[in-house]
């Protein structure tokens, strides 16, 4: 006589809310006979499925005392449902691969049920998890402030417009990463301040908010015409939201001087007419004095980044692309001599 029974071994995602299981899901742990996990009610999952009226039994011994217990009742004609803890159980699953493999086959059925599947971003819940480990339980960690983590967040830029420039995507996607940990590690030592802290939780909100406040083309009914008139709204809605009192406001003066020449421009342009910019940018043809020198240097960099605003070319990274070209020609020259 056929058995009639079978193993639904259910595979979920931590880093969805415990109970938010697909209906395929829901249907086979109502349809089992008997429900086992390797936790007990202790576990967020397994206390969901017992909020919801079902028994789960916690099977304990290694994974071939577990494997047994679904075998055993599923020869017999039993309908049992394993739910699979946060960490995968591998090697219950690799015994599972073997199991669908062999001949003969059982005659009950086995067959592995995706019970929640991760949306984009998801894996961002394991770096905050991560990173609030580190700060409670690693020493450096620990010791970690604003200050002493300022020099790293530098680094970490700098070494991602590096990846950029080789155009090298595995190592862009570690950089990212690594500016991606200063953002939560910041965050993460922001919560422990009692009064002016935040969390990784009110930057995300913050930053989605901004996003949405400053696109009303795409999130509200304004309408608009190209490009030009998306970054007309953007500085529109932006100038109402900081209330500045002069154009130059917010500018950072730790900026690179090329950076920080093309945003001064930027915004003189708003105040200046074009022709006082330009003449603010070249004296007039004076003879320059030999005390001079750094004025006239200075004053030529700076009208060579108005040229460069002129036709829509960022300065710093053309004088980047100029310089690794440079760059190569020496280690040219150095190969060949």
């Amino acid at each position: 006589m056929t058995s009639t029974g079978w193993i639904k071994v259910v595979l979920t995602s931590p880093r969805v809310a415990p109970g938010l299981l697909t209906r395929a899901a829901w249907q086979d742990f109502s349809d089992a006979s008997a429900i086992g996990a390797s936790a007990g009610p202790e576990r967020p999952d397994v206390q969901a499925l017992i909020g919801s009226g079902l028994v789960v039994q916690q099977i304990l011994g290694d994974v071939g005392e577990q494997w047994s217990w679904l075998t055993t009742a599923a020869a017999s004609g039993g309908r049992v449902a394993w739910l699979v803890g946060e960490d995968g159980e591998p090697a219950l699953l690799r015994v599972i691969a073997d199991e669908l493999t062999r001949e003969p086959r059982p005659e009950y059925e086995v067959e592995i049920v995706h019970g929640s599947y991760d949306v984009p971003g998801a894996r961002l819940i394991d770096l905050v998890r991560v990173m609030d480990r580190l700060r409670r339980n690693c020493p450096w960690d620990q010791e970690q402030t604003h200050e002493s983590l300022a020099k790293y967040l530098l680094e970490e830029t700098y070494e991602t417009l590096e990846a950029i420039d080789t155009g090298d995507y595995e190592h862009l996607r570690e950089e990212l990463g690594d500016l991606l940990l200063q953002v939560a590690f910041h965050s993460r030592i922001a919560e422990e301040t009692a009064e002016e802290g935040f969390s990784i939780d009110d930057v995300a909100g913050g930053i989605v908010e901004k996003l949405v406040r400053r696109h009303p083309h795409v999130f509200a009914d304004v309408a608009v015409d190209g490009v030009a008139a998306v970054e007309a709204n953007w500085e529109t809605i932006k100038a109402a939201e900081k209330q500045r009192t002069s154009v130059l406001e917010g500018i950072p003066l730790a900026l690179p001087a090329l950076a920080l020449a093309d945003k001064v421009l930027g915004r003189a342009a708003k105040i200046l007419p074009p022709a006082d910019a330009a003449a603010s940018a070249v004296p007039a043809t004076a003879a320059p004095t030999p005390t001079s020198d750094d004025a006239r240097i200075g004053d030529a960099l700076l009208e060579l980044v108005r040229q460069a605003r002129a036709v829509g070319v960022d300065p710093e990274q053309a004088l980047r692309t100029a310089t690794h070209r440079l760059a190569d020609q020496v280690r040219e020259a150095e190969s060949g001599a």
